[in-house]
């Protein structure tokens, strides 16, 4: 077997393989790389020794980590992990219902396997891809993943790669695609041995984790292939259907080609190899539609991406909340979302309060299809990030819940619900971490405690990320789905998705044709898509509204509601929403 690693400042690397120690040749074509032939097979462990080094330290490029991030690295051989026997689904974006889940949370056993053994809940909602918080390895045992050291890798707790393969083998024979997060705008703290190895990080820019990864000082063209390949590898080794790329806002590139365009090319070319609709989803928060306009028109071709300012519009006329970027939208939710449902961003080159300066361009909303941007009610950022991981079921009625759902579930983007919120779960999902080194464990206490307390939190009552307790209150508790009032919202949530699926007005791109109409004292909205009405009544006082339109029937309601009269009129309980249709 032919071991390799990228070294270009050493003067010396050696292979350290189960007992044995090999040196190392310069490749005479690559600069800068190390290559040795040696006797391996699946599951032995390996590392480099450089320049007379005792310690080795593992593959960069490790597919597997057994004991962690600070441990060897184990050759895995792909042929003998779960065979990719069920051809993956073949549903396109624009159809597409995401669900986001993490892998240490989504059951209390926090494994691929136990994962696995709860998808027929998503088939039965009705979803079409599970979208996995990060996977890669960190350290410790429990954690968010964004704080990941090893970008080719599968976190040992969780299952390793096997647990991987054999999660998406269970989702494809599930009828589920699997997108998976990945982060390459830093690396987390501890654990992180690529600066030992070559220049993976450049000062030349700065970033709120420290120095930038080097995708565009010198050495940046092997950073940016590590990085690329990292990403394909796990489209092309573990069948993943799609990824979410993780705050593009921060990767620092000056380079004429960005690493995004680069990546989305390499991903298109993958996709038209393999037969398979592979895709990108941006997390960014520049309001920039240059993130998913093609290539050919001058974008970064990504096939889409969050829309925060859609959740920051709905999460303020749900709630009243005011406070942060909430402060951009708070003066007229209605109308803020009524922009961002036909404009797709707030922030198309207006005033930030919050940002103390103009933000954002404006979408071409006449050309730009809708799927190019998710639509959400909460995410792991706008639950995790709060001082006490509520979601939006402590705080809000089981009606006004229902709405937020119908909202996003018949609104023109692509929808994507967060783990649990389909029934209301009544378990918070807080920041935890599980840093196996003290100081930096402390410092992350410390900080969060002094992040909140900026904002009036006393330190006592911010939950201790360290305490195993804070993420084992942050699993899903599976016995909520079968009782009231979860059961009411899991069969409302149920009945939204089928109606997505059934109603192709319900999954049409066009911008253009979305018509909406509100009422901010009265706080009613209502939009059109097609031949589809919807009627949302945030008021816990019953509204009779104008839709304008003879001919329609209820299709859903979550309270009673009557066919509208003659005149088009229909009465909206309050707190509730009703679909219409022909």
């Amino acid at each position: 077997m032919q071991f390799e690693v990228w070294a270009p400042l050493t003067g010396h690397v050696a292979l350290r393989l189960d007992d044995a120690t090999y040196d190392m040749a310069r490749d005479p074509v690559r600069d800068g790389w190390w290559t040795v032939e040696a006797p391996a097979g699946d599951g032995s462990r390996y590392g480099f020794l450089l320049d007379g080094a005792t310690t080795p330290r593992p593959d960069p490029r490790g597919r597997r980590l057994p004991d962690g991030p600070d441990g060897l690295s184990a050759v895995v051989d792909f042929e003998a992990l779960a065979p990719l026997r069920t051809p993956p689904p073949r549903t396109r974006l624009q159809d597409a219902v995401l669900y986001e889940l993490h892998i240490g949370t989504f059951t209390p056993e926090g494994t691929f396997d136990a994962a696995a053994a709860r998808l027929g809940h998503l088939t039965a909602l009705g979803v079409t891809h599970v979208e996995l918080m990060p996977v890669c390895s960190f350290p410790g045992r429990h954690g968010w993943g964004y704080d990941g050291v090893a970008p080719w890798s599968v976190h040992e707790p969780y299952g390793g790669p096997a647990g991987l393969a054999r999660f998406t083998e269970a989702a494809h024979a599930a009828g589920l695609g699997v997108v998976l997060d990945v982060v390459h705008n830093h690396l987390g703290p501890s654990g992180n041995h690529l600066p030992a190895f070559g220049p993976y990080f450049t000062d030349t820019h700065h970033t709120p984790w420290g120095a930038a990864v080097n995708l565009d000082a010198p050495g940046s063209d092997e950073v940016r292939a590590y990085l690329l390949g990292s990403a394909l590898a796990w489209l092309r080794d573990y069948g993943i259907d799609g990824l979410r790329l993780d705050a593009v806002h921060a990767l620092a590139d000056d380079r004429a080609l960005t690493f995004l365009e680069e990546l989305g090319a390499a991903v298109d070319e993958l996709a038209a190899e393999s037969g398979r609709p592979l895709f990108l989803i941006a997390e960014s928060d520049r309001c920039d539609p240059r993130t998913v306009t093609p290539r050919a028109g001058g974008g970064l071709g990504l096939h889409a991406q969050w829309n925060d300012d859609f959740h920051h519009a709905l999460h303020c006329a749900l709630t009243g909340e005011s406070q942060a970027y909430y402060a951009d939208f708070a003066a007229a939710p209605l109308a803020a979302l009524a922009k961002t449902m036909t404009r797709a961003f707030f922030h198309d080159g207006t005033w930030s309060s919050f940002r103390g300066r103009t933000h954002g361009r404006p979408v071409d909303w006449r050309r730009t299809p809708a799927h190019r941007f998710l639509g959400y009610t909460q995410t792991h950022d706008q639950i995790g990030n709060r001082a006490l991981g509520d979601r939006l079921s402590a705080s809000l009625s089981p009606g006004l819940l229902a709405c937020a759902a119908t909202v996003a579930l018949t609104g023109p983007f692509v929808p994507m619900l967060f783990m649990g919120e389909e029934w209301g779960a009544g378990t918070p999902w807080q920041y935890f971490t599980d840093h196996p080194d003290p100081e930096l464990a402390e410092a992350v206490r410390a900080g969060r405690r002094r992040e909140f307390a900026a904002h009036g939190w006393k330190a006592e009552e911010i939950p201790d990320p360290q305490d195993p307790a804070t993420r084992e209150r942050s699993c899903l508790d599976w016995s909520e789905p079968g009782q009231p009032p979860h059961a009411r919202l899991l069969d409302w949530y149920r009945t939204l998705v089928a109606l997505r699926r059934t109603h192709p007005d319900l999954r049409d791109p066009d911008l253009a044709a979305v018509r909406v109409a509100h009422d901010e004292e009265r706080r009613w909205l209502t939009f059109r898509r097609g031949d589809v009405r919807v009627a949302v009544n945030l008021s816990p006082e019953p509204v009779t509204i104008a839709l304008g339109r003879n001919g329609v029937r209820v299709l859903a309601a979550w309270e009673p509601a009557e066919h509208p009269g003659p005149d088009g009129r229909i009465h909206v309980p309050g707190e509730s929403a009703v679909v219409l249709g022909p």
